[in-house]
């Protein structure tokens, strides 16, 4: 029987074994161990720098820097990513090239991007811009083509396709395009703080000389204006005031550091770096050029790349569905029914703050307090998205209408309300599975055995050729769970229920309806 005539309760239980199983499976392949000889005591030195700050050590120029980076990539990955938009669901090698841009991460683009520009605001503002006109142009095309059609019918005959586009959908798809794009932004300021871990002077880079020199007061001190950055960013980041932060950025940029020939080291990389070393001097129609070609790639094959995917497969299994028992866990403090008028506001402003966290930097703070393993990459996954995946949930537990004689407590959560929320809970935990696989692939930086730490072990030998098969590899392997992810959502019925962070709910003002992906 084919998963599409099941019904929908038992398709769900299914899903679930199956993905509980398989993290069971990949949990005995994980390596759990704390190796710290003084855990508690680096947290609780963690603490203390929260507790008192020490806020005149905090470099301002690094929070005018990400914030730069941030508003100048968003901006120009989402102009690009509109235009991509509006022929990108007719063009089928324009989505996948989409799909390319936005399966590599940012830190990986900076990596790469390094070689030509050196650690200059082009790399960091470029690192951002790629991936989002990926991401962009696709939310876009799925806003503008989900859009009411009614006021294309009311056009004069013989309208041009630019000014019907401009007249009667522009201004259907307005609200949501400047929705996403500003939620966006906050994703920007997350994975430009990341990128300062690379040496971008970012506040990431004060951050993590900060912790790597114990100074937990000014770590402290960065990440609570970090996060009042993020709290306040709706304040401040307004299409009013756009043009003149756009003006500051571009004026408040660092000076270039490091590579300035451009030109001649991105034809040198295209030219020379990337291409395979067998391939470079060799004629591409001499078998033996090939059979040379062919011993250089089996063992990155075998040695780097299936032992990365496989680590990268593990940890995302794991932590997929930590995530899943995290939410289920978290979402009754953001909602008003379970946590009351008083509790909620402050379970909502706590999965915020964990919501605002960067995976990457977490997993960095728990490699400190609990030596190197799978477990801080596990926990700092788990924690981010359960706190992402459990906000949403609280806010669609307030949205359900309750029968008047309804249970209370417990009874309440597993027999009224978490039934009606499991295909929602399900869809969420889907669409995460690509973004949890594509962050578990760039924690090999930090010394995890997935597919990042064999490419900062070539990037850092300068086998570009090698960086760069990896990365592609990675990128492959990202897209496939996201088309296996799309299938089950497709399979399960989950198509029409929203999985954005940004996305209004469903019956709300702002939904009209739409189904957001």
């Amino acid at each position: 029987m084919s998963a599409n005539r099941l019904s929908p309760g038992w398709g769900y239980a299914a899903a679930t074994r199956w993905f509980v199983a398989g993290a069971a499976a990949a949990l005995l392949a994980s390596d759990l161990a704390v190796t710290s000889l003084h855990p508690w005591a680096d947290l609780e030195r963690l603490l203390a720098g929260l507790i008192h700050p020490d806020f005149p050590a905090v470099e301002v120029r690094s929070i005018v820097y990400t914030v730069a980076f941030a508003i100048l990539g968003v901006s120009l990955g989402a102009g690009a990513g509109f235009v991509l938009a509006i022929p990108f669901a007719r063009v089928r090698s324009l989505r996948l090239a989409c799909a390319g841009l936005r399966a590599v991460h940012e830190l990986f683009w900076a990596l790469l991007l390094m070689q030509v520009f050196g650690l200059s605001a082009t790399t960091g503002v470029l690192a951002i811009a790629l991936p989002y006109a990926g991401i962009c142009a696709k939310v876009y095309s799925e806003i503008i083509e989900e859009a009411d059609l009614s006021a294309l019918r009311v056009l004069p005959e013989g309208t041009g396709a630019v000014s019907a586009f401009a007249y009667a959908r522009l201004p259907e798809v307005a609200g949501a395009i400047r929705h996403y794009t500003l939620y966006r932004f906050e994703c920007a300021l997350r994975s430009t703080l990341v990128l300062g871990f690379i040496g971008l002077p970012t506040m990431g880079f004060h951050l993590e000389s900060a912790f790597r020199q114990g100074r937990y007061a000014e770590a402290g001190a960065l990440l609570l204006t970090f996060y009042a950055l993020i709290g306040s960013r709706r304040l401040w980041m307004r299409l009013s005031t756009l043009p003149v932060l756009l003006v500051a950025s571009v004026l408040a940029l660092p000076r270039t550091v490091g590579a300035t020939d451009w030109l001649a080291n991105l034809g040198r990389l295209l030219g020379h770096d990337l291409v395979p070393a067998p391939l470079r001097s060799g004629a591409l129609g001499d078998p033996e050029t090939w059979g040379r070609f062919w011993l250089w790639l089996r063992p990155i094959l075998t040695q780097q790349i299936l032992p990365g995917a496989v680590e990268t497969l593990v940890l995302a299994q794991v932590a997929l569905v930590a995530t899943a028992f995290g939410a289920l866990l978290l979402f009754p403090l953001a909602s008003r029914r379970f946590a009351g008028p008083v509790g909620q506001p402050f379970g909502r402003v706590l999965l915020v703050v964990v919501r605002a966290t960067p995976e990457y930097m977490l997993a960095y703070v728990l490699l400190q307090l609990l030596g190197p393993s799978m477990l801080p990459a596990i926990l700092a996954l788990t924690i981010h998205n359960a706190g992402i995946v459990g906000y949403l949930m609280g806010r669609h537990a307030d949205g359900l209408a309750y029968r008047a004689d309804a249970p209370a407590g417990l009874n309440l959560y597993s027999y009224e309300t978490l039934p009606r929320l499991y295909g929602q809970f399900l869809a969420y935990l889907l669409y995460r599975w690509e973004l949890i696989l594509r962050e578990s692939a760039i924690f090999g930086i930090l010394g995890v055995a997935t597919l990042g730490f064999y490419v900062d072990a070539a990037i850092s030998e300068l086998r570009l050729d090698v960086a760069a098969l990896l990365i592609a590899a990675t990128a492959l392997l990202t897209m496939l769970v996201d088309a296996l992810s799309r299938a089950l959502r497709r399979s399960l019925r989950l198509t029409d229920l929203p999985t954005r962070l940004s996305a209004p709910l469903p019956g709300s003002a702002a939904a009209d309806g739409r189904a957001a992906r």
